[in-house]
């Protein structure tokens, strides 16, 4: 099957999962429900899903088995964007082509409605019924909730994107770029393969080690190939503001290595990832193929 071909067949599942997971109402306020949808159903390229079914068939497992794993890591995405798109932090007011949540609704109701996707994230972890078709034991559970609130948290995403806002105006060492978004982009990113590798209850200890080696060099791509499209794409294209990160004083690679020097080091971490998965069959083709697409990609 062709990448393209792939990625539409896991597009229309997660996406359909999303529909079903997503509240429709409650009884107690309708627009944070609104503004949730808003949020998750508005386009995306979902790397992460994709990659957390990847990796699950990679090991041996089924679609369906990843299918909590690949929801749940695109609701905290979906969050992270919501706050990350605030005025206390970048202050954007376009995301994939749409007014951002705090535009659309406003900033309390934004902030609510990352509050909400990042509890819903976690309960559908831990509720065999909200996706019935699943089949995880309780330990499989425990243990993708575990991955994905350490990738989250303080010692991840949420830590990296501390650093991030306070590197604003520094003149970083790379050293330093690649520990900010290891945590501020890599983390997720790494825990959504994990995530699939661990939906199937037979994964190996080596493949869990060489996932993370992929997953590690795949994470820093994405970064870089991201550093690259603010400077190289236009604000149709991406979706969002071009220039953003240079209007706002952050360290990028580009701005640190210069453009040539960051499409070749975003080339090194695509081999670098293709290499740690060598050892395994054809079954973990789409993640060799979601490599090149990450450091290919034009938005």
């Amino acid at each position: 099957m062709s990448l393209e071909g792939y990625k539409n067949r896991c597009l229309h599942r997660v996406n359909a999962m999303l529909q079903t997971v997503l509240p429709r109402q409650n009884p107690v306020n309708t627009t944070v429900i609104a503004a949730m949808r808003y949020s998750v159903l508005n386009g995306g390229k979902r790397i992460r899903p994709l990659l957390s079914y990847a990796a699950c068939e990679a090991v041996g497992g089924h679609l369906e088995n990843a299918d909590p794993a690949a929801c749940a890591v695109e609701l905290i995405h979906a969050y992270s964007l919501v706050h990350d798109d605030l005025p206390a932090m970048d202050d954007d007011d376009l995301r994939r082509g749409k007014p951002t949540c705090h535009k659309a609704y406003n900033e309390a109701i934004a902030t609510l409605a990352g509050d909400a996707l990042q509890t819903l994230a976690f309960e559908l972890l831990s509720s065999p019924e909200l996706l019935a078709e699943t089949r995880l034991s309780a330990s499989q559970r425990l243990l993708l909730i575990e991955v994905l609130a350490q990738a989250s948290g303080h010692a991840g995403m949420v830590g990296g994107q501390a650093m991030d806002l306070e590197s604003t105006g520094l003149a970083l060492r790379q050293d330093q770029l690649v520990t900010m978004h290891n945590h501020k982009t890599g983390a997720l990113i790494r825990a959504a393969i994990k995530m699939g590798a661990l939906s199937h209850a037979d994964v190996a200890p080596w493949q869990l080690a060489k996932l993370d080696q992929y997953a590690s060099a795949i994470g820093l791509a994405f970064q870089v190939q991201d550093d690259i499209l603010d400077v190289t794409a236009d604000t149709q294209i991406l979706g969002k503001r071009q220039g953003a990160d240079q209007a706002l004083d952050k360290p990028t690679y580009v701005s640190i290595m210069g453009l040539k020097q960051a499409r070749s080091y975003a080339q090194t971490l695509c081999q670098r990832a293709i290499t740690a998965i060598t050892e395994f069959d054809n079954a973990a083709r789409p993640l060799r193929q979601l490599a090149e697409y990450i450091v290919q990609r034009t938005h």
